[in-house]
């Protein structure tokens, strides 16, 4: 059974609602329903996944930003140039 629920949004967030809906060809109770659902669902039972939130202080644009924060932090040695060797020359017998 269905039940009403009265929300209030301000302009921004219904704006967004609406086009969000729009461009999946939902109304506003669907894609409200789909978001309530997504949050309550229950978590992954994948390892890595419930690893989620386990780092203290990361960046919150961290996901966005990955490739950026990981050249800041990443530095590569610099390979060693590519050398023959030189071999000594031969001792001569005299």
């Amino acid at each position: 059974m269905s039940r009403p629920l009265q929300v209030y949004l301000d302009d921004r967030d219904l704006e967004q609602l609406e086009l969000w809906a729009k461009n999946r060809g939902w109304t506003k109770s669907q894609a409200i329903r789909v978001a309530v659902r997504a949050l309550t669902r229950r978590p992954a039972t994948d390892p890595i996944l419930e690893l989620t939130g386990d780092i203290d202080n990361l960046p919150a644009d961290l996901s966005a930003n990955f490739k950026r924060y990981l050249d800041e932090t990443y530095v590569a040695e610099p390979q060693a140039p590519y050398r023959t060797r030189r071999r000594s020359r031969p001792t001569v017998r005299r």
